[in-house]
C-alpha cells in the first residue's frame, strides 16, 4: 500500500543533509509543521540555528532550496511553501522588538507547541511501565476501549516508535489517510486511535536516532486531526527515557498510570518510574498489577509471578493502587486477534471498567476537573 504523501515527503525531506553537521535535516528536528493536503500542495518550516542576528542567511536559504527540491521530486507534490526560520538554541531569550515575539519572551520547547495542537483533548494520561513485558499496552487498549464503553470520548496514542502494538490489538491493517493536511486516527471500538504502525511499512525496522523518534512523537500529537476528547491514553515505550520526559514537557499530562506484574524485578522498575513522574511534579493516578494471578476452572488461583507485589509497593510509595488484572488467557487469544475483551461480556471487561472509573476518579482528585 502506498504510504501517505505526508510521509513521503518527510522521508525525502530526511535525505537532506545540514551542512553544519553532515545530519539530515528531518533527524536534527529542523523539520517543523509539515503538512500536505488533497491537491498535492505541501508546506513545512526548516528551523536554522542561531538568532536571527547571526543567522547563516545564505546557508540558511540554500538549505531551504535543497528541502523545497527535495519535497517537489516526491511523486504526488503539485506545490510547496516552505520557510527558514531561526531560532535560539537552549533556553536563550530570543531577540527583542521581533513581530512574532515583540517582548522577547523565550520560545516554548517544540513539543510543548506540538501539544498546543491537540486543544481539543481534555484530559491526558501516560500509561507506562519500567520495564517490557508487563502487557501495559495490551491494558492500555482495553483500558481506552472500557473509558469509551463507559461514554467517554477516548483517544489513544500508540507512542512506543520502535515497537508498535496498537495495529495488533486493534485489528488494524491498512495504514492512516490524510485529510486537508491532517493525519486522520482510525476509530475502532470506540476509540480514536493512531500509531506510527500505521504510517510505516509494518515490515520495516524503523532504525532511527532519538531526534527522528522525538519528531515523529511530536507529528502524532500535532499532524493527527484528533478533534474532541474527553480522555487520551498514550502508551508509552517500557523505562523512563526521551518519550517519557517529552510527554511531561509538553505540559500536557493530567498523570500516569503504571503497569507491573507481581514479580520483584518488575517491581524495582516501577519504583524507578514513580521516582521520574514525581521528581517532574507529574502526579501518579495509581499502579494496576497485572497478570496477577491464573484462575483455574474450580476456582482455584495460582500466583505464578507473586502474591501481591504492586499492591505492596503502591502502599509503600503512598500511591494509589487501581487494582489486579488477573492472567485470562483469552486476554492473549483476544490481543492477537485485535478484539479487545473490554468491549465484550467476558469477566474481563467488569475489572476494565472497574479500574477505568478509578482513573477518572484519579484525574478528578489530582487536577480537581473533570474528563467529562
Amino acid at each position: 500500500m502506498t504510504q501517505p504523501l505526508a510521509i513521503r515527503v518527510r522521508n525525502a525531506l530526511a535525505q537532506v543533509a545540514n551542512p553544519k553537521t553532515g545530519r539530515n535535516i528531518v533527524a536534527e528536528g529542523l523539520v517543523q509543521g509539515l503538512t500536505t493536503n488533497d491537491d498535492g500542495k505541501v508546506r513545512f518550516a526548516l528551523e536554522v540555528a542561531g538568532g536571527a542576528e547571526d543567522a547563516d542567511a545564505a546557508g540558511a536559504d540554500a538549505l531551504l532550496a535543497a528541502a523545497k527540491n527535495a519535497a517537489l521530486a516526491v511523486d504526488g507534490v503539485s506545490a510547496v511553501s516552505a520557510v527558514a526560520t531561526a531560532h535560539s538554541a537552549g533556553a536563550a531569550p530570543a531577540p527583542a522588538g521581533g513581530h512574532d515575539n515583540p517582548l522577547g519572551m523565550r520560545k516554548k520547547p517544540q513539543i510543548e507547541q506540538a501539544a498546543e495542537a491537540m486543544a481539543g483533548v481534555k484530559q491526558v494520561i501516560a500509561i507506562a511501565s519500567g520495564k517490557g513485558g508487563v502487557g501495559k499496552s495490551t491494558l492500555a487498549v482495553n483500558l481506552a476501549v472500557a473509558l469509551a464503553a463507559a461514554g467517554y470520548k477516548t483517544g489513544l496514542l500508540d507512542a512506543d516508535i520502535y515497537g508498535p502494538s496498537l495495529p495488533t490489538l486493534f485489528g488494524l491493517k491498512d495504514q492512516a489517510t490524510v485529510r486537508d493536511g491532517k493525519i486522520i486516527p482510525v476509530e475502532a471500538h470506540g476509540v480514536r486511535a493512531m500509531s506510527i504502525g500505521m504510517l510505516v511499512d509494518p515490515d520495516q525496522a524503523l532504525a532511527w536516532r532519538g531526534p527522528m523518534v522525538m519528531g515523529a512523537l511530536k507529528q502524532l500529537m500535532s499532524d493527527v486531526d484528533w478533534g474532541t476528547l474527553d480522555v487520551m491514553l498514550i502508551d508509552t515505550p517500557p523505562g523512563t527515557g526521551d518519550t517519557h520526559l517529552s510527554l511531561i514537557q509538553s505540559n500536557r499530562l493530567a498523570g500516569a498510570v503504571i503497569v507491573s506484574t507481581p514479580q520483584e524485578m518488575a517491581l524495582a522498575d516501577v519504583r524507578r518510574g514513580v521516582a521520574l513522574f514525581r521528581k517532574t511534579e507529574t502526579p501518579i493516578l495509581g499502579v494496576i498489577e497485572n497478570m496477577a494471578w491464573l484462575e483455574t476452572p474450580d476456582g482455584e488461583r495460582h500466583y505464578v509471578f507473586g502474591k501481591g507485589g504492586a499492591a505492596r509497593v503502591a502502599q509503600e510509595l503512598d500511591a494509589p493502587f487501581l487494582g489486579a488484572v488477573p492472567l485470562y488467557p483469552e486476554l492473549r487469544q483476544a490481543s492477537d486477534a485485535g478484539t479487545p475483551l473490554a468491549g465484550g461480556d467476558h469477566p474481563a471487561a467488569k475489572t476494565f471498567a472497574q479500574i477505568a472509573d478509578k482513573i477518572i476518579a484519579a484525574i478528578q482528585g489530582a487536577t480537581g476537573s473533570t474528563a467529562e
